[in-house]
């Protein structure tokens, strides 16, 4: 069994959660087994479930005491369930994948490693889904929604919808936070003056639960925080290097 590391990780796992009971604790179990030999934290952050879910995710934490459990009171949903766990992240790397078990872990050490080698302007490898288990509507939508995004913000993104991403924490915490912004990473790391790379993943049928959202209700949203990001992006200025005077 995996012992606390009283030392600050290398990486942190943040996935959130809402009613994910029956698969939270095999995604923990599969978090530690892709990061063995890795010194690393997990955090499951539960968007106030009205099942199980935290009750399977203590259990987990039997097996693996690196796994740390925050709960939200009320539900605020995927961005501010991720934002809370990085808000509470000990490393200075920081993994996010779905809660729901279609991102697989075992991809998470390629894109750290994908990071690492990267230079210190990288601040982000993002994956992109190969071989996508989602309905066919779903796979239109979200490929229509894409080619729409990348032409209006220029991320070079062509799954920004992919919850599978490695960044680095400090970056992240320098970009403007409000809801959906887990869609939007890409661009607003390119905004604020960091290379942004892209790296193929796995994807993998949802096993257990059901999917929290709709095209329609995807669709209602995105217009407006496409309109909001493309505003931030023309507000952007850059000052270049900042260096300071002896």
């Amino acid at each position: 069994m995996e012992t606390a590391s009283s030392q600050i990780p290398a990486i942190s796992v943040v996935a959130p959660m809402h009613n994910e009971a029956g698969g939270a604790g095999a995604l923990a179990d599969e978090i530690a087994a892709a990061l063995n030999g890795v010194d690393h934290e997990i955090i499951m952050v539960d968007d106030a479930s009205t099942d199980e879910t935290v009750e399977t995710l203590k259990a987990a934490r039997t097996r693996h005491p690196q796994l740390r459990i925050l709960r939200h009171e009320k539900n605020a949903g995927q961005s501010r369930a991720v934002r809370t766990g990085i808000l509470a992240a000990r490393a200075p790397v920081i993994a996010t994948l779905d809660g729901d078990g279609q991102n697989d872990p075992a991809d998470i050490p390629a894109l750290y490693e994908k990071l690492m080698d990267g230079g210190d302007r990288l601040a982000m490898v993002a994956g992109e889904r190969r071989g996508r288990q989602d309905s066919q509507a779903k796979k239109i939508a979200s490929r229509a929604a894409n080619a729409i995004r990348r032409r209006l913000l220029n991320d070079g993104s062509a799954d920004t919808g992919c919850g599978l991403k490695l960044f680095k924490r400090e970056a992240f915490l320098r970009l403007p936070y409000f809801d959906h912004i887990h869609r939007y990473l890409p661009a607003l790391m390119v905004r604020e003056g960091y290379e942004v790379a892209f790296a193929p993943v796995s994807h993998r049928a949802r096993a257990h639960g059901v999917s929290k959202y709709t095209n329609f209700g995807r669709a209602l949203v995105a217009v407006r925080d496409l309109m909001g990001v493309m505003w931030l992006n023309a507000r952007a200025r850059q000052p270049g290097r900042v260096e300071e005077e002896g």
